[in-house]
């Protein structure tokens, strides 16, 4: 079929064309959004999930809706190796200024610039003096400490943005990677907004293990935030995912064509929509037939093993892909980690060194003490196709044979024969 109709769109955080399985997620935000405005107390939010479930599409979607309710949106993603200092200045910047020319927030907004050069020159972020046309406000965000300072810089901005009717909205993606110092400051910032009844909302998304390091960098966090789990859609959802966008253009598919997809996808949404992407693609006529989504399946694992799977993939050593290997012949998890250790022939203390920097990178997670499993789905397979011939090492158990037999110990030097 027509490839320029092709509804589908696969992508780092590209909005499907039926955003579906999402409705409770955007009911609540929207109303929480409302209420923050309206100036009742509601919960910011930190959404849950592994790769590929769409957690970066939630968050543009949720800043969307966020601006069309009065608030200036703030959009960061966390890299692993910037200070969150430095990613916040530059966005609060640009809001201020923009609220310096609005009647009624133009003393305020200009303080809340001179709060922020303060900040910046504090924790040495460079911007520029002329761009802040601004003397620093002495004394105020310029201690150095990101939990007392940080505050302050959010609390002279949603003050100059309420001056006008407009409250400040930040969108945080993959928080899991600030470091804790930088997640107890943003925690403990969202508390005093939230205490002094301001206009502003903190929304983040990241991995399943972002709740325990909010809980580990602030106590109070499981009752500052809803922390909503993003997982792979149901297969009504999932339904609804493949069949509206290809319904919208005039055209149709084979009930058990949908099935095939949704069984071999997982109902993973960004499986679902590269392998409606090829399906479209190898179809010649309408409707779509379960053998065009057979035969799409090798153009789909080309796909994503080339993208989705291989920028993981490649930031590990070599040790580590013998360790992920080896997890991966145990099937999908989660699994425990003494499981692990000893399908890559290791100590279980020998391993935990890989095992925690996988966990820092992203690419499994703890499900609970002692568990391990991929934040990746379907990457079990991947390892296997992309390590077909990898041998996993037996266990090196100290007198132990692969079968579990003691070994006979050696006798020592001079020992008399029997």
């Amino acid at each position: 079929m027509d490839p320029l109709a092709n509804p589908f769109a696969p992508g780092a955080g590209t909005q499907p064309p039926e955003l579906a399985g999402r409705d409770e997620v955007l009911r609540s935000a929207t109303t929480a959004f409302a209420r923050i405005k309206a100036g009742r107390a509601a919960k910011s939010q930190m959404l849950l999930g592994l790769r590929g479930v769409g957690k970066t599409v939630l968050l543009n979607r949720l800043a969307e809706i966020a601006e069309d309710q009065g608030f200036l949106p703030v959009m960061l993603e966390a890299p692993e190796d910037r200070r969150l200092a430095e990613m916040l200045v530059p966005p609060l910047r640009q809001h201020l200024f923009k609220l310096s020319r609005r009647e009624g927030a133009k003393d305020l907004a200009r303080r809340g610039l001179g709060v922020l050069r303060s900040f910046a020159q504090a924790f040495q972020v460079t911007v520029g003096d002329v761009a802040f046309s601004v003397q620093p406000e002495l004394g105020t965000a310029d201690s150095g400490s990101l939990e007392a300072d940080l505050p302050e810089v959010l609390v002279a901005t949603t003050e100059a943005a309420k001056a006008t009717d407009l409250g400040i909205a930040l969108f945080i993606d993959e928080v899991q990677y600030l470091a804790l110092p930088d997640l107890a400051a943003l925690i403990a910032s969202a508390h005093k907004l939230a205490q002094k009844n301001l206009p502003f909302v903190l929304i983040g998304a990241g991995l399943p293990q972002l709740a325990a390091l909010a809980g580990e960098a602030k106590s109070y966090a499981e009752r500052l935030f809803d922390y909503p789990r993003i997982d792979a859609l149901p297969s009504a959802e999932a339904r609804k995912a493949i069949v509206v966008p290809i319904e919208r253009e005039g055209a149709t598919i084979d009930p058990d064509a949908v099935d095939f997809i949704i069984q071999t996808t997982q109902g993973y949404p960004y499986f679902l929509q590269e392998w409606g992407y090829r399906a479209w693609d190898r179809a010649e006529v309408s409707p779509i037939t379960l053998a065009d989504t057979a035969n799409a399946r090798l153009d789909t694992l080309r796909a994503l093993d080339a993208s989705f799977f291989r920028v993981r993939f490649d930031r590990m050593t070599p040790r580590e892909k013998d360790y992920v290997r080896a997890m991966a012949e145990l099937g999908p998890g989660p699994h425990r980690s003494g499981e692990v250790a000893q399908a890559v022939g290791m100590e279980v203390q020998s391993a935990a060194p890989l095992r925690s920097g996988r966990i820092k990178k992203g690419m499994i997670y703890s499900p609970q003490h002692g568990d391990t499993a991929f934040t990746v789905p379907m990457f079990d397979d991947f390892l296997k196709r992309e390590m077909p011939s990898q041998a996993i090492s037996p266990p090196r158990l100290k007198g132990k044979t692969m079968k579990g037999k003691t070994k006979p110990h050696a006798k020592k030097r001079g020992a008399k024969r029997a």
